[in-house]
């Protein structure tokens, strides 16, 4: 089948130009409101105070009211007196000053005699202790101007100004179509070849949070003519018309033919990575998107062209999201051409913020939930060195950020027990773990751009676990060691073991295929230096050179039958329902720079992992055993 072509691959700039002042005159109604509905939405119209704030001369504290006048000369060694009910009025706070008074003198500075009289010891100034008419708010007066989001703080001053109702602009009816012949609904058990359809959901509350109200649509399976029908019902129910998916280059990629057969295409393809396939045009008039299928590439769709549209309709200026500056740990190679836009993890180790590069495949739902921010790297860069300082779009709160942990390293199960029990116990911090390896580790600890790390690296030469590889790795520094688990590792195998796996020289067969741990990984150095030890060839062993970087992963692998073996943990193996058989045991510990041990993050982690809670969580896994638990396995200035 013919396959479509993309009109033209042009640059961020000019596509979000062409499509925004295309739109530029497009502007959502107005409706008229009640103010105790109306936070967060936006002014069509300036509000004028009806009413004065107070609108009488209102006593400031609780006491007598009196015309300042009759105070004059009072001291303590000449007191003045003055009648009750006629010349001295008892208010209290908020109530209308008494007709031929303009002051009020405080309870406190009072002496009511039994002649029904008070004794004043001190004079007081005209309108001493009132609120004047109109102190806050004037009759008539702005209160607010037009295009403003209202606050909590706003909707009190408008109440206080005498105004019930606002004129506040609709929000934008955002119509989302799913499409895809593949997609089922969330509520389905997905069979293979079907995906579950979330991308609208998440495309929904985002849209939502931006001021607008979504409308999600039927799925609607890969058909030129059904996507065009919902297409048009769109455009006539809606203010603005999103296709999910089908915006690429495949067979049955139909958005930009609807588009154009509906209205017109001004762009199909943009010169960044990810969203690259994106249409933008028009329907009936009316904004119409085509986003890509791949989560992260909708997403970022929509930051880049639905938000400023939606601030537009909206009366609103560009938001800009807050950033930061950080320092990059490690180099992003990029493509020259490609606005490309990298997720990250931040968090501040020492006197710096550092950003962790996440894995960058548009599909990974999980990048998107763990990424603190976004670092754009420009069309005309290969990339971004490792060190260098980068400006970083938050997605999350800077408070969130500035109480995270950072560990950087080996992969354990563990590690997201702690994660979960850290922000039960301790709310106001997050552990962020992002998983290079036992190497990569211990380098990015003595890079500093890590509080602590995970590590399993077995020393050949003298049979200890981690030790020496902190006396090669960061010499001269001030580390520890501390235990978290010593735990089995294994084969993990097909449920029944089908292909009757029993040690190592099985992975040598030709009828097996492995997948292997990356380089660096505790778990690759064990078996290299185990496969030495035996005599076995690697290039011997089907799949050794297909890496993955967790245990979960390669456990993924073997369940999905895209291996037969590969080597990890007991709890992994569980977690997937897979067979194990155990190998070796081993000492997984906790490497920590000393002076993070003052950190108070760090200081929770270290009492989380010696709860009960925990120790009950982890021995629920399986493989582990936690007979040192927290203990201090070494101390560099001890070893010297």
């Amino acid at each position: 089948m013919k396959r479509n072509v993309y009109l033209k691959e042009v640059a961020l700039e000019e596509a979000q130009g062409k499509f925004l002042r295309f739109f530029a005159g497009y502007k959502s109604p107005e409706e008229i409101i009640p103010v105790n509905v109306a936070a967060d939405r936006v002014t069509a119209k300036p509000i004028f105070a009806r009413l004065s704030a107070p609108h009488y001369h209102a006593a400031a504290m609780d006491g007598v009211a009196v015309l300042a006048t009759s105070t004059f000369g009072a001291a303590e060694t000449n007191p003045v007196r003055l009648i009750l009910g006629e010349e001295a009025f008892w208010v209290d706070t908020g109530d209308p000053l008494p007709p031929g008074t303009n002051a009020v003198i405080m309870v406190e500075d009072l002496h009511e005699l039994p002649t029904g009289e008070v004794e004043i010891i001190a004079p007081v100034s005209p309108w001493e202790h009132v609120r004047l008419l109109g102190e806050d708010i004037v009759q008539t007066e702005l209160i607010l101007p037009a295009n403003h989001r209202l606050r909590p703080v706003d909707l009190g001053a408008i109440l206080a100004g005498g105004v019930t109702e606002v004129a506040v602009h609709k929000k934008p009816r955002v119509a989302i179509i799913p499409t895809g012949t593949e997609l089922v609904p969330p509520t389905a058990v997905p069979a293979a070849g079907e995906i579950i359809e979330f991308n609208s959901t998440m495309m929904a509350a985002q849209i939502c949070a931006w001021g607008g109200t979504a409308d999600i649509y039927p799925i609607t399976p890969d058909d030129r003519d059904q996507i065009g029908a919902q297409a048009t019902r769109a455009a006539q129910e809606a203010d603005i018309i999103l296709l999910g998916a089908g915006s690429s280059a495949g067979s049955e990629d139909y958005s930009s033919q609807v588009i154009a057969k509906l209205g017109a295409v001004f762009i199909h393809g943009v010169a960044t990575r990810p969203g690259k396939p994106v249409v933008l045009g028009q329907i009936k008039g009316k904004p119409a998107l085509g986003v890509p299928g791949y989560p992260g590439s909708a997403l970022l769709a929509l930051e880049l062209y639905l938000k400023p549209l939606l601030e537009n309709m909206l009366g609103l200026g560009p938001e800009d999201p807050p950033q930061l500056t950080a320092r990059l740990a490690r180099t992003v190679v990029s493509v020259l051409g490609l606005d490309e836009f990298v997720r990250v993890k931040l968090g501040p180790v020492g006197s710096q913020l550092v950003a962790t590069p996440l894995p960058r495949g548009a599909a990974l739902t999980t990048t998107m939930v763990r990424a603190d921010g976004l670092v754009k790297i420009p069309r005309h860069s290969e990339g971004l060195k490792g060190g260098t300082e980068v400006q970083v779009q938050l997605l999350k709160p800077e408070s969130v950020i500035k109480n995270t942990v950072v560990a950087i390293g080996s992969h354990d199960l563990t590690l997201d027990l702690i994660a979960n029990l850290l922000r039960k116990k301790y709310p106001q911090y997050t552990l962020s773990s992002a998983h290079t390896g036992s190497l990569g580790g211990l380098l990015a600890l003595r890079r500093g751009e890590c509080h602590l790390s995970g590590t399993h690296l077995l020393d050949p030469a003298s049979g200890q676990y981690n030790i020496p590889y902190l006396q090669r790795y960061l010499t001269g520094q001030k580390a520890c060691l501390i235990n978290l688990a010593y735990r089995e590792q294994g084969l993990i195998v097909q449920p029944g073991n089908p292909k009757g796996i029993g040690g190592l020289a099985d992975l040598t067969r030709p009828e097996v295929t492995f997948i292997n741990r990356q380089r660096g990984a505790g778990t690759r150095v064990l078996l290299d230096w185990a496969l030495k030890e035996e005599g076995i060839d690697p290039s011997a062993i089907e799949g050794y050179s297909r890496e993955e970087y967790t245990h979960t992963a390669v456990a993924a692998a073997v369940k999905s039958g895209a291996a037969d073996v590969g080597l990890g943990v007991l709890s992994a193996a569980r977690a997937l329902g897979l067979d194990f058989i155990p190998w070796r045991a081993e000492r997984y510990d906790l490497a920590v720079l000393k002076d993070h041990l003052d950190h108070p993050g760090v200081k929770a982690i270290l009492t989380v992992i010696k709860s009960p809670e925990f120790k009950q969580q982890v021995t629920e896994l399986g493989g582990y055993d936690l007979r040192a638990c927290g203990e201090i396995m070494w101390d560099s200035k001890a070893a010297r």
